[in-house]
């Protein structure tokens, strides 16, 4: 081929390439259940979910008990020996924490450790996180420990002085047993709260809720904890204090609580206040060691233990109960007590209690699960999770316990000291075992205000957050306000009025930024077709009468007059504003020349030119008499941020079009995504006629094709 065909056929190329180039873009979309009626569809659906297949039932009985998957596949010499010391570490630190967490949930003693030992198997059949610890939570005990409060004051029962009160004269409780003493109420009351909130759980399982945990968000979750560890630490301090004053009900308890002490404050007991400043000037110090050398250590030391251990001989041998009159945990039997059916007549009292329990249990635990399998590289199934932690509550209940969740301490602890799986769980619940048939009777003289002083010093976590409020704030307002808001109503007012302000600002700071959300005009880079904010980047440029805008925001109900507003005072011009403004600037400038005489010398070429020029738009705010910027034909609106459309969303790009065209300016669309297409073909954005504002309304898929379509217009009246 010689070189003049060589020219022609790359000329020839070169013309075929830039034809391509000037056409737009056009993609056929795939058609959805072609040749399927509404009939198939349901069959096929039921087929799909109904029918019951050995495969399938296999499949639904594996997933049920995760156990059955990961122990036929244990690997006995790499993962034995650490999940080994992991459990009997954390059931050496489980003993202590479990009774004195009672204490916030208004329990004896031995329903704690009830309540870790049963949620420690359960978690271990049926969870499918390797490394949580579900057990007793100090937040969820503190919420119990409210419902049961309250409880036993409508009951009637004498609000302290000792686990066996009695009821008062004539207020029996015969739902429950002429036999029942508070301690007896109290339990049951409890475990009715804890079977509703495990029901609420599986139903939320039955039903694939497991994703409203995406709506906890972290900020909220941190700063409910950290307002409830407020009150909790106010809750222990009477313990401290060795004062004997009756816990306050409803809200503003902290203040209530903060009066009561300091009213009582003469009525201190001495024994207990030494021993629980002893306590605190060892545990502090010696948990800051742990904390600080935790990666030098190959297992946490319990200095809880030591520190309950040691207490405990002094105040058998020193008599601290007879000769000072020291509150002390009292009788702590050993073995099982028979199984026992939660109150149903209650259910209709703790319903709302308990649902909000149910919602703070799952949500803690599934974002723990999430956290340890995200870092070891697992999945973990959220429905799965709510069905593990409902019958942690359903099952123990039966047996005197209370609500339990995944708590973040334990896990830390479980993890560290070399977990692998939920076989440390069982050797936990073995070591609980032990302490339940053998050596519970031993901690009869323990002391209340050292297991307050347990309490007290695992709180050091949650009102560290203070601390980090500073970095917080530089690096999220919203999110830091959300902690506050949350933190405050939590501690101030109420737990769980606390949890429900805290989701509602969540949803209106979303909402909000939808509001706050505004149009911005874009330019194009000088080497290739991309367009960005013009007031964020150096160097763009834009086209003559044409302007490109993006709205980074769902356009909804809620804010459709906003993006209208935003549009229009980005472009700067009202179209709503402007089209009688400028009929009667026609009218005025028609009425001074008939007056003046000088529209009898005006041609017929000048009258259709000013005619034009009277609808022709500009770039400016007239009504203002400001110099015009430049001249305006057209607008392509860049839909690419636009994550849906509902029908006032539809409506108000039709009421945009027709504004804008009534002044000559068309408006065209593109980068929607197929969400926003179908939205707008439904809502009748494209017709498949002419529209009837007397334009055709454009959208194409990338904003190269739609500048170059409104360029290609004609506009004789921008001649004029």
């Amino acid at each position: 081929m010689t070189e003049g065909n060589h020219c022609c056929a790359a000329g020839q190329d070169g013309a075929e390439l830039t034809q391509q180039q000037q056409l737009p873009l056009i993609l056929e979309t795939v058609p959805k259940d072609v040749g399927k009626n509404w009939r198939t569809i349901v069959s096929h659906r039921l087929k799909k979910h109904c029918l019951c297949t050995p495969n399938k039932a296999k499949s639904k009985i594996l997933n049920f008990l995760p156990i059955l998957k990961w122990l036929p596949h244990y690997q006995l010499r790499e993962w034995l020996l650490g999940d080994l010391m992991s459990g009997l570490i954390v059931g050496i630190l489980l003993v202590p924490q479990s009774i004195a967490y009672s204490l916030l949930a208004s329990q004896d003693p031995i329903y704690g450790l009830y309540t870790s030992y049963f949620s420690s198997i359960i978690y271990a059949l049926l969870g499918t996180s390797r490394h949580i610890s579900v057990g007793i939570f100090g937040v969820l005990c503190l919420l119990v420990g409210q419902v049961v409060d309250r409880e036993l004051a409508l009951a009637g029962y004498l609000t302290e002085s000792n686990s066996s009160t009695v009821l008062l004269p004539g207020q029996g409780n015969s739902s429950v047993g002429g036999g029942c003493d508070r301690s007896c109420y109290a339990i049951t009351v409890g475990a009715t709260v804890t079977f509703t909130a495990g029901v609420y759980q599986v139903l939320m399982g039955l039903f694939h809720v497991g994703f409203v945990s995406v709506y906890l968000s972290d900020s909220l979750l941190s700063g409910f904890a950290t307002g409830a560890s407020l009150t909790i630490l106010t809750s222990q301090l009477k313990y401290l204090l060795g004062l004997k004053i009756p816990k306050p009900h409803g809200w503003f308890t902290l203040f209530k609580t903060w009066y009561s002490l300091l009213t009582n404050l003469g009525n201190t007991n001495i024994c207990d206040l030494v021993t629980s400043l002893a306590c605190l000037l060892i545990l502090i110090p010696t948990k800051e060691l742990n904390d600080r050398f935790k990666a030098k250590l190959k297992a946490p030391v319990p200095f809880e233990l030591f520190v309950v251990i040691i207490a405990t001989l002094a105040s058998h041998f020193g008599q601290f109960n007879t000769e000072y009159g020291s509150d002390v945990a009292g009788v702590i039997p050993t073995g099982f007590l028979p199984p026992q059916l939660p109150l149903w007549s209650l259910i209709p009292s703790v319903a709302v209690d308990a649902f909000s329990i149910a919602i703070v249990g799952f949500a803690i635990t599934v974002s723990l699960s999430e956290m340890f399998a995200k870092k070891h590289g697992y999945t973990v199934d959220a429905n799965q999770e709510l069905y593990a932690i409902g019958f942690c509550n359903i099952l123990p209940s039966f047996f005197r316990c209370f609500t339990t969740s995944a708590a973040l301490t334990k896990t830390l602890v479980k993890e560290s000291t070399g977990c692998q799986t939920q076989m440390s769980g069982l050797v936990t619940a073995f070591v609980l075992l032990l302490v339940l048939l053998v050596i519970a009777p031993l901690f009869f003289s323990l002391q209340k205000c050292v297991l307050a002083v347990i309490i007290v010093v695992n709180l050091r976590g949650a009102l560290r957050k203070f601390t980090d409020l500073p970095h917080m704030w530089r690096v999220d307002r919203v999110d830091t306000s959300i902690w506050l808001i949350t933190m405050a109503t939590s501690a101030l007012i109420n737990t769980e009025l606390g949890l429900l302000i805290g989701v509602l600002v969540s949803a209106f700071c979303v909402l909000g930024r939808t509001q706050q959300v505004q149009v911005l005009e874009l330019g194009r880079a000088a080497t290739r077709e991309h367009y960005e904010d013009l007031s964020s980047y150096c160097g763009l440029r834009t086209h003559p009468g044409v302007a490109v805008y993006r709205y980074e925001a769902p356009i909804y109900y809620a804010n459709q007059s906003l993006f209208k507003k935003s549009l229009y005072k980005c472009v700067g011009l009202d179209p709503v504003a402007e089209k009688p403004w400028r009929l009667k600037f026609k009218k005025k400038s028609k009425q001074l020349e008939e007056a003046s005489g000088v529209s009898n010398m005006v041609s017929e070429e000048e009258d259709a030119c000013n005619e034009d020029k009277a609808e022709a738009p500009v770039n400016v705010i007239l009504q203002n008499n400001e110099k015009p910027s430049r001249s305006l034909g057209s607008i392509v609106i860049d839909c690419s941020a636009i994550l849906f459309l509902d029908t006032a969303g539809v409506n108000a790009l039709k009421e945009v079009h027709k504004d804008f065209s009534k002044l000559g300016v068309s408006v065209v669309l593109a980068h929607c995504n197929t969400s926003v297409l179908d939205t707008l073909k439904r809502g009748g954005y494209c017709p498949d006629k002419k529209a009837a504002d007397g334009g055709e309304r454009k959208i194409f898929f990338t904003i190269t094709d739609a500048v170059c379509y409104v360029q290609s217009l004609s506009a004789p009246s921008r001649d004029c």
